[in-house]
């Protein structure tokens, strides 16, 4: 109260706003932050200008791989089925097997076959080497008949035969020649259905034509047994299961290629004005976000993405809007990965363009 007449004491306010706990004040803080921050931003603008056009970069990229649809050279049953999903094969593994007796009872009518030729042949043969008998017989016949008809003119032209005997000479000369001729159209037509062969075997063609079968035949029995083409894993083994039937020609599975793994970055086209072949890209996968993958830039495409597209964009019409293309650019893997390359990855690729500048 005013009227108690004590007096009234006004603290320093200096005491006042002093720290209770006596710690001094952080004066440099302040000089420190107003000194760094441009200093950061100075040297983020330096880096951005030394480096700025170096490196172009896309996170349209994926992992890619060499995949190959296997599928049987014949079809048939499958009996057995030795793969399954996701596992790695070497090149000439069985993968599967097709019932083979089909196959073996055609090889076995392919010999038997090509044994019914080789009978014909030796038979034709013989009848050859008949012909040409009765061709020697028909030339000698020729010879006597033309004998006799030489004597019978003479005789005709002293008057001392009939006329019956010279024609009758006359036509033992046309019947030898005629002989003849049939004898040579015999030994003609057991020529051709011999066949000549050819120049280099010899072999007749009934024979050639049969040998053909049997080793068509030997070959789909081969076929049979499906192996593998490449070393790789396999795929969508699903559709192999024993006692379906597998038509020939049809994928049964896939076959992934695993040592031939590379990345295909999509880059727009306004990237690719110092990109060239050979230069070096730095690869990181979203599945191993932690590991650096080096590469190098393998080839760039010959075209872009719409003009593979099964419907190529129509530009030619008037609301035409200009979008900026994707090309895609084959980023090579230098060496072999810490991690498995899987077909499709999402991948981020950026690549040193200083060497094209150089």
């Amino acid at each position: 109260m005013a009227d108690s007449g004590e007096p009234i004491v006004i603290e320093n306010a200096a005491a006042v706003a002093a720290p209770e706990d006596g710690r001094p004040r952080r004066r440099w803080l302040r000089p420190v932050l107003m000194l760094s921050v441009p200093l950061l931003i100075a040297a983020g603008a330096g880096y951005m200008w030394i480096t700025g056009g170096r490196y172009v970069s896309t996170d349209n990229a994926y992992v890619q791989q060499d995949m190959v649809s296997v599928s049987p050279d014949v079809s048939g049953r499958i009996v057995e089925v030795l793969v399954r999903e996701n596992q790695s094969v070497k090149a000439g593994d069985v993968l599967f097997r097709i019932d083979p007796e089909p196959y073996r009872i055609a090889l076995q009518q392919a010999e038997a076959a090509l044994a019914t030729a080789r009978v014909q042949v030796s038979t034709m043969s013989t009848d050859m080497g008949g012909a040409a008998a009765d061709i020697a017989s028909a030339r000698a016949d020729i010879q006597l008949a033309q004998a006799s008809y030489d004597r019978q003119a003479a005789l005709m032209q002293r008057g001392f035969t009939t006329r019956a005997s010279f024609d009758a000479a006359q036509q033992q000369v046309a019947a030898a020649k005629a002989k003849l001729g049939t004898a040579q159209a015999d030994a003609a037509r057991a020529r051709a259905q011999i066949g000549s062969g050819s120049a280099l075997s010899g072999t007749p063609a009934g024979i050639q034509a049969a040998l053909a079968q049997r080793a068509k035949a030997a070959l789909d029995l081969d076929r049979t047994v499906v192996r593998a083409p490449a070393d790789g894993i396999v795929s969508q083994t699903n559709r192999l299961q024993v006692g379906t039937i597998s038509p020939s020609g049809v994928p049964a599975l896939s076959l992934v290629i695993s040592h031939q793994a590379w990345v295909e970055a999509n880059y727009k086209e306004t990237d690719l004005d110092h990109m060239a072949v050979g230069q070096p890209a730095e690869i990181e996968l979203d599945a191993y976000p932690e590991v650096k993958i080096r590469g190098h830039v393998a080839s760039i495409g010959a075209g872009t993405g719409s003009e593979f597209s099964v419907l190529p964009a129509q530009n030619a019409n008037g609301n035409w809007v200009k979008v900026t293309q994707r090309v895609p650019v084959r980023i090579a893997i230098d060496g072999a990965p810490s991690r498995p390359m899987i077909a499709g990855l999402s991948a981020d690729v950026a690549v040193d363009t200083r060497a094209g500048r150089d």
